[in-house]
């Protein structure tokens, strides 16, 4: 984290084959801490916060595609910890998590799951003493949402944008111009020095994308035709 002073750590956790970047938070004073985006492989997930001493109280989704979602109802049968989010738009996603990983050739790897809260523009998250904002950034997904803390310059941003790409939209209820505004008018403005955790790949920060993104870099926003063939 780029704040000396503070007490949140981070720890990026690769699972299931399609390699979603699970986030692990955790306040060091308390050593509570909550998952974001469990998609799947929730006993390695368990394993993890058991080894580092973390005592997980929430799971926080930002969209509810299999990879990001899949994982967040055995943890919370296991762990007792309630999951947060995403938007409700995105709850005709999460109630085909099973028949989603099937149709990909993984049955099993992940299950439906309900939400204990939905999350909407505006709402904020907290671990420990640290505040994390909610945007609601529809465009990948309907209900999708960003999770960012302006002080730590950190924000978690799904599958709306990668390094170098962004998300797909060719998915039920996918926009193509809705996630370039999503990303144009409610991302860039969270400032160019802010790093973002990707839903695959590597960590890059708002300021890279716009000059190099070939999607959504500054000078070429508005002339990208309709992708269809983003990461995820």
């Amino acid at each position: 984290m780029s704040e000396n002073s503070s007490t949140i750590q981070l720890r990026v956790i690769p699972v299931t084959p399609l390699q979603q970047n699970c986030s692990m938070l955790w306040d060091s004073e308390t050593m509570e801490g909550v998952f974001v985006d469990p998609g799947g492989d929730w006993e390695k997930l368990k394993q993890v916060a058991e080894e580092t001493g973390v005592t997980i109280k929430e799971m926080w989704l930002t969209h509810g595609h299999l990879d990001h979602a899949g994982g967040a109802e055995d943890l919370r049968a296991d762990l007792g910890a309630p999951v947060i989010g995403p938007h409700k738009e995105d709850l005709f996603w999460l109630e085909q998590i099973e028949t989603q990983y099937a149709k990909y050739g993984m049955p099993g790897l992940g299950k439906d799951v309900i939400p204990d809260r939905y999350l909407e523009d505006g709402d904020v998250l907290t671990l420990g003493k640290t505040e994390f904002n909610v945007i609601h950034t529809p465009g990948h997904t309907p209900g999708h949402v960003v999770i960012y803390n302006q002080d730590l310059k950190i924000a978690f941003v799904g599958d709306v944008l990668f390094r170098g790409s962004i998300g797909r939209t060719d998915f039920p209820r996918g926009d193509y111009q809705t996630l370039i505004n999503s990303i144009t008018e409610k991302l860039w403005p969270l400032g160019n020095d802010m790093r973002f955790i990707p839903g695959h790949g590597p960590a890059s920060t708002f300021g890279q994308e716009r000059a190099s993104n070939q999607f959504v870099a500054d000078r070429i926003i508005g002339t990208v035709g309709e992708n269809t063939d983003g990461v995820m």
